[in-house]
């Protein structure tokens, strides 16, 4: 299993670099070329979600990013210095007047990465939130 970390200061600009490095790992890892867009999405809408949040926060940790290769699957976990996030299934229909402007982006955030992928859990470790997301990997074709 081979594990790909990345941290980065909590800046935008920072997002980009996230996603082309995602995406490339996936890549190398035998991710569908025709999901590498999706992958591309997901961490983008993660990593933002992540940035707007340390920055809510006042927050100057690092946003968490690994890229782990398994012989079945590919999954990123991206996380962030702030409280847990809420579950995409269990977020209210509208958002309340009086919710932070932050708060209904990063719940929309969740949205968007829930219909990109199948294989989501949104949680937490020691050091904050964590939304992890997973895609199959194409086996390799062994020789005949």
């Amino acid at each position: 299993m081979a594990t790909v970390e990345l941290r980065f200061s909590p800046l935008p600009e920072h997002v980009r670099t996230a996603r082309l490095v995602a995406a490339a790992v996936a890549r190398r890892a035998g991710v569908d070329e025709a999901v590498l867009d999706e992958v591309r999405l997901a961490v983008g809408e993660a990593c933002t979600r992540a940035v707007a949040l340390h920055s809510a926060q006042n927050l100057s940790s690092p946003v968490r990013v690994a890229l782990v290769e398994d012989e079945k699957k590919f999954s990123i976990e991206v996380g962030d210095s702030g409280p847990p996030p809420q579950p995409a299934e269990s977020l209210p229909a509208e958002q309340p007047a009086s919710a932070p402007e932050e708060e209904g982006e990063g719940e929309m955030g969740l949205a968007v990465i829930s219909g990109l992928v199948d294989d989501l859990e949104v949680g937490a470790d020691d050091e904050g939130g964590l939304i992890r997301m997973s895609w199959p990997v194409i086996p390799d074709e062994e020789p005949v």
